[in-house]
Order: C-alpha cells, then structure tokens, then sequence
C-alpha cells in the first residue's frame, strides 16, 4: 500500500470515528417563561433572543394564542423560552379563559419566569400577572421593555423602584426587545438561574412545534397586518393539507423540480361581514395575505411553498369548547 492510500484511509477513517466535543461540566439548560399583559412585546422579544422569528407579532392586542418553545443554545447553555399569550382580565368567551390557561400552566414547568412591562406604563393586567407570579416560588425577573422609547432616562429610576417595592424580584432588566438593546445583559442574567444540566433538546432544533402549527400562525399574522384595524379578531387558521414533494426530474422537459410544499388551510371567521373584510374588495387582502405568508414559509422552511387559502364562516367558534379542541385550543 503506498504511503498516499495510507494517508486517505487514515484521514477517511478520522472522519467517520471523529467524536463531537463534549459538554462544558458547567454547561446549562432550562425552561424560561415569558410572561406579561398583552401587547407588551413578549413574542418580539422572544424573536430577538432567538436571532430569527418563530411568534408572530401584531399591534392587535392577544395576538399569540398559544405557548410556543424557542429554543437558543450556544456554547454555554441551551435556553428553552416559553412564549406565552398575555394575562387578561377580561374572559367573556372560552378562547379568552383557555389563553390565560395557557399563560399560567406554563409556570409549573419552568425555571425562570421574565416578567415583561411596557416602560413607564402599568395597568391593570400588569397586577393581575403579578398576582399569578406571587402565587409561585420561581424566580421572577423584571424586563422592562421599549427603554428607548424614553427620553428622560431619569424617569426610569424612581419607576424602577416602584417596581421593586411592588414584588421581590430576582434582577431587573430594561432592554429594548425590538431593537435589541441589552438582550446580551438579559441572557446573562437568565443563565444565572438555570441549572447545571445537558441540553434538553438537539442543539440544531429551534422549536418543538409543528411546521403545519407555524405555518397556521404565519397566515394568522398577515391576515392581521394586511387588514389593520378592520380585522375581526374572530378568526382562527386550520391547516387542511400539508404535503411535501421531494424534488424530481420531469419526465418530459428532463428538468429538476425543485421540492415544494403543497399547503391547504382554511381561515375560520365568526360571521359573513368578517368574512368580506378578510377577503377584501376583489379579493385583493386574501391575496396580499397568500404572498405575504408564502414568502415568510419559504425563508422558514427553506424550500418553495404552494399555498391555497379559503375563506369560512363557523359561527360562535371561539366560544365553544369542542370547537375549540377541534382547532388545537
């Protein structure tokens, strides 16, 4: 055998034996809940820690319905953030009441709580979640979002001591969670509270919901921002079919097809006036709402979309229970 065949085997060999590197002995890992009124940027502020989007975000009030995982792992840690819907007070309907379910369950499985505040702004909701947190032993970290957004930065301090009187929090953190100031600090901190342990998923996954779960969120959001303030609050996504085809090779031109994604999903609305406002005149808004989804799916999912879309009435659906259960609730 000549010395250069020697040499490939041994370097093939190397390649397959190698073994990756092993966890720090101090390395980290825990569940860390994002909690807050709604509409206070908790899913923006998820996003940014995660580098990428994963909730969907509105100016609409309540516009995450459901606890999502995003997982962040480096070197050091592996940070498992739970999106959670705001805190309400108002529950006049069974969705309502399942959200603040959902919000509050969370609590009993996590290690760190973040506590999320508009700057200068506390309201009634804001007591109401801190009323839950008090009726916990987990540490609570106070994030007091859109800082920036202040321009006496003097105003802040006796704001932050009122804060700090009002409940014993384990640290107090302003961050502005759009632009990503002091996410860095942020992530310190948490890190902190975390125990000692391995990851708890695989260092590559970044949530452990569905594609079907993420690509119903997606066309929930663009029916939100292409509609504004018309848009009825009264609506729900439900994916009919979700179908991969790998890529192949036309029989006819010889030519690769790329692999696509063939969604069907049908969008739920409560009553036929909400329904022309979501199609829009001529059917322009459903349209904007297709392109818009299909492009955020594609730079997700990494791989061409086919999406059809349509359009229901379901009468009373977010006050039902097993209409509820039905739609993933």
């Amino acid at each position: 055998m000549s010395d250069q065949n020697s040499h490939n085997e041994d370097t093939i060999s190397a390649f397959f034996n190698q073994q990756t590197s092993p966890l720090k002995e101090d390395f980290r890992s825990g569940f860390v809940a994002i909690v807050g009124r709604p509409n206070v940027g908790k899913s923006t502020l998820m996003n940014h820690l995660l580098g990428q989007k994963l909730s969907i975000t509105s100016r609409k009030p309540q516009t995450t319905r459901h606890r999502i995982h995003g997982i962040l792992t480096d070197e050091t840690a592996q940070f498992v953030f739970v999106d959670t819907p705001g805190i309400h007070s108002k529950t006049v309907r069974a969705i309502n009441e399942r959200m603040n379910n959902a919000a509050v369950s969370a609590l009993s499985d996590v290690d760190l709580v973040l506590f999320v505040v508009d700057a200068l702004k506390w309201v009634e909701d804001d007591l109401l979640t801190l009323e839950k947190l008090a009726n916990t032993d987990l540490p609570v970290v106070l994030v007091i979002n859109k800082a920036d957004t202040i321009k006496d930065k003097s105003q802040l301090l006796p704001h932050i001591e009122e804060f700090a009187q009002s409940f014993e929090f384990a640290d107090i953190v302003p961050v502005s969670a759009l632009r990503g100031h002091n996410l860095d600090r942020l992530l310190e901190v948490a890190k902190g509270f975390l125990p000692t342990r391995p990851p708890i998923f695989d260092p590559e996954q970044i949530t452990d919901r569905s594609e079907r779960f993420l690509a119903s969120e997606i066309i929930r959001e663009k029916i939100m921002r292409v509609s504004g303030d018309e848009v009825p609050y009264d609506l729900t996504v439900q994916i009919d079919t979700f179908k991969d085809e790998p890529a192949y090779k036309d029989p006819e031109t010889g030519k690769w097809r790329k692999a696509c994604t063939f969604i069907d999903a049908t969008i739920f609305v409560e009553r036929a006036g909400q329904k022309s406002i979501v199609i829009g005149e001529k059917g322009a808004k459903i349209k904007q709402v297709g392109m818009d989804a299909r492009a955020d799916m594609e730079k997700l999912f990494d791989r061409k979309i086919m999406l059809t879309l349509w359009v229901k009435v379901k009468k009373g659906w977010s006050d039902d229970e097993r209409a509820l259960n039905s739609l993933g609730y």
